[in-house]
C-alpha cells in the first residue's frame, strides 16, 4: 500500500442535541396498537399513539391542551378562584339585603 494514500474515515456524526433539536423540530409520531384475543374472541385493545415536539410545533399543530387545562393553566385557575369568591360574596349580600338565594329565587327575580 503506498504512502499517499492514507485511510480515511467518512464519518458525518451528528451529536445528540443535534439530533434531538431536529425532532422537536420536526415532531415525531410513534404508534402502534396491542391487541390480546382467546379463541378469536378479542379481550383487549390498546392503542398507542406518542407525538414528541417542541411547544411551538405542539401549538402550530392544535395541540396545546395544557393551556386549556384549569389544573395547568394558573390563568384559568385564578379565574375560577375569583367566580367562586364573586359568588361568596353575592350570596353574603342577598342575606344582608334579604333576598331568598337559590336559583328559584334567581328565577322569580328575573320573571318579576
Amino acid at each position: 500500500m503506498p504512502a499517499d494514500h492514507a485511510m480515511v474515515h467518512a464519518t458525518e456524526s451528528t451529536n445528540l442535541a443535534d439530533l434531538l433539536e431536529r425532532i422537536l423540530d420536526k415532531g415525531i409520531v410513534i404508534a402502534g396498537d396491542i391487541h390480546v384475543k382467546l379463541v378469536e374472541v378479542e379481550l383487549l385493545t390498546i392503542q398507542l399513539r406518542l407525538v414528541i415536539c417542541s411547544v411551538d410545533k405542539a401549538r402550530e399543530l392544535g395541540l396545546d391542551w395544557w393551556s386549556r387545562d384549569a389544573r395547568l393553566n394558573r390563568d384559568a385557575a385564578q379565574q375560577e378562584s375569583a367566580i367562586a369568591a364573586f359568588g361568596e360574596r353575592l350570596s353574603r349580600i342577598e342575606q344582608a339585603v334579604g333576598v331568598p338565594a337559590g336559583p328559584a329565587a334567581i328565577e322569580r327575580r328575573v320573571t318579576a
